[in-house]
């Protein structure tokens, strides 16, 4: 991959802040490999999701009061915006201060590292990866979980779900289906795998917390995990 094209992951929110609170230790090594690579000259897009904390609060509010989806989906962005804020910190002095909200067009920034949050409603920050790829012309899209492959089932419901090493879009569409919604746990976005397949991308699936895996598919080596073509 040249050097001069920007690598896009895309960071589940519950990778940064898990429910059981900050994994501090996670947070610097994370941030330890990213400059590594950036000092060899690499550039990223990290997308930074809303994770339990969006979920948290789209669930007390819909208890509380009559509340519609689009505003549900407004505020699971707003708490991207917090997290993306939040990374963009980790990285003060190699990652540009101006946050992207708008995957369908380019900043300019001489950064090595630009931060993304969510957009408008409708669209998940899986999908906004997606588009970032196309705005940016990447054609890899790394996808941090928190969980370590894509399952043909839920594996907290099936304990027996058969995990899935190599899959298609054709495939990975079957399993999330064709609606989003908001605050949905699914491993991906559906409208955002509609708009991989469409873009041929290829989608590196991992375990977020494992950094050994994201080394290895930084240097291009095998990982646990999954791939979709």
């Amino acid at each position: 991959m040249s050097k001069n094209n920007y690598r896009i992951i895309s960071l589940g929110g519950s990778i940064i802040i898990p429910q059981e609170g900050f994994n501090v230790e996670f947070l610097k090594k994370f941030r330890e490999l990213i400059l590594k690579r950036v000092k060899l000259g690499e550039k990223f897009i990290l997308v930074i999701g809303g994770g339990s904390t969006c979920r948290k609060y789209q669930k007390a509010a819909k208890e509380s009061a009559d509340v519609s989806a689009v505003d549900l989906d407004w505020l699971g962005i707003y708490a991207t915006h917090f997290n993306a804020r939040f990374v963009g910190l980790l990285f003060s002095g190699w990652a540009e201060k101006e946050l992207i909200i708008n995957p369908t067009k380019k900043i300019k920034s001489k950064k090595h590292i630009l931060i993304a949050g969510g957009w408008k409603p409708g669209c998940s920050t899986d999908y906004d990866a997606v588009l970032l790829a196309k705005t940016y012309g990447a054609k890899e899209l790394i996808n941090l979980s928190n969980i370590d492959y894509i399952y043909e089932s839920d594996p907290r419901v099936n304990h027996g779900a058969k995990k899935l090493e190599t899959l298609d879009w054709r495939e990975l569409r079957k399993i999330v289906g064709d609606k989003w919604v908001p605050g949905a746990n699914l491993p991906f976005d559906p409208k955002a795998t509609k708009a991989g397949q469409k873009l041929g991308l290829t989608l590196k699936f991992a375990r977020g917390t494992d950094l050994v895996c994201l080394e290895n598919i930084l240097y291009g080596k095998l990982y646990l995990g999954s791939l979709i073509k």
